[in-house]
């Protein structure tokens, strides 16, 4: 790539508020404004580790909405972008070393903790939050290369172990779901999706799903009884919690293990019989992609990053792409473009 000539000042969609919200808010993003404005900043400089990147597309995930609305772990800093993930160009580096070997190179980046997002004509990351990509991987699948699909292919690790081929998920027809869906059936693996829609249930068949119920439909809690006593699952990967959760689990036979990466029903989540966690050996724990990372050691990491480029490439995955909004217009149709079912999201600078 030859050399960026870097503009002094940048278009990004920066918070309107700091730390975290009072009273939560629900998770579906009703509207952006009340939480994001668009405005002009000046381009950061990276520093140590560092690296800045010119955003060609920025992803949107459930984390993000969490986030700008002030009910994530990690608090909000005003004015600062927003967005957690993106795919780029490297056009300036920090000192480091391992910033400065990503000069010039197209990379996946998650911004973690910088609170310069990717929701921006540019962002910051670290250097380990980043991936060189390969050109097979196209800028669509490259922008939701590292939230979505390294927690699908952890998440799925964590199956692996528990010994058991079948598995329960809720939210089974968003796009991490899918890439899990995928990656089970291609290793021999029998995932049992639950789903609100009866649309998605030949789609997730289709993917490699070995039963999906729809939690809205007459009989949905005898069906799910009878097939749990079929498959016995072990593993419940929940990105929804709340009552539908708290059924599923209490469904569960013994030593189940109930796994939350996500709360997309505000609602109470009740444990119907406590009594379970001590007479059963059930657990209930949860799951963070940054955590994960930090521990999962160098080798688990790039075993995960090879992994995921593989399936991009050849085709084994891919993002549904429901929209890709102008950063000029996120304010006003980026909600829209997220109430609609099944596809990804993505703002382009």
């Amino acid at each position: 790539m030859p050399p960026v000539s870097i503009p002094a000042t940048m278009n990004a969609l920066l918070l309107k508020n700091d730390g975290y919200a009072r009273q939560p808010s629900g998770t579906v993003l009703e509207a952006l404004d009340p939480y994001v404005e668009a405005g002009t900043i000046a381009v950061p400089e990276p520093e140590g580790r560092q690296v800045l990147i010119k955003v060609v597309l920025a992803s949107i995930n459930p984390s993000d909405v969490m986030f700008v609305k002030g009910m994530y772990g990690q608090p909000r800093v005003q004015g600062r972008p927003a967005g957690f993930e993106g795919v780029g160009h490297v056009v300036a580096a920090g000192p480091e070393p391992e910033a400065q070997a990503l000069m010039g190179r197209r990379i996946a980046f998650a911004t973690g903790l910088s609170n310069w997002g990717s929701w921006a004509d540019y962002a910051v990351a670290d250097a380990p939050g980043c991936i060189p990509l390969l050109d097979t991987v196209r800028n669509e699948d490259a922008a939701a290369m590292i939230v979505n699909p390294l927690t699908a292919l952890a998440m799925f690790g964590i199956v692996k172990e528990a010994g058991e081929k079948a598995f329960v998920l809720t939210a089974g027809a968003s796009q991490l779901c899918k890439l899990i869906i995928s990656v089970a059936r291609d290793e021999g693996y029998r995932p049992i999706a639950i789903v609100r829609r009866d649309e998605q249930i030949a789609i997730l068949k289709e993917l490699g799903a070995a039963h999906v119920l729809n939690a809205d439909a007459p009989g949905f809690r005898d069906e799910l009884a009878a097939v749990l006593r079929e498959e016995k699952p072990r593993i419940f990967l929940d990105a929804v919690t709340g009552p539908l959760a708290g059924a599923i689990f209490n469904a569960m036979g013994r030593h189940a293990r109930w796994i939350v990466y996500g709360r997309l029903d505000p609602a109470a989540t009740p444990i119907p019989e406590p009594g379970q966690l001590i007479f059963m050996h059930k657990k209930i724990e949860g799951f963070w992609l940054v955590e994960w990372m930090r521990t999962a050691g160098a080798e688990r990491r790039m075993s995960a990053v090879v992994e995921a480029q593989k399936r991009f490439s050849d085709g084994r995955w891919a993002t549904d792409v429901t929209a890709v909004v102008p950063l000029s217009e996120a304010i006003e149709r980026v909600p829209q473009e997220l109430a609609k079912p099944n596809g990804k999201v993505f703002i382009a600078p």
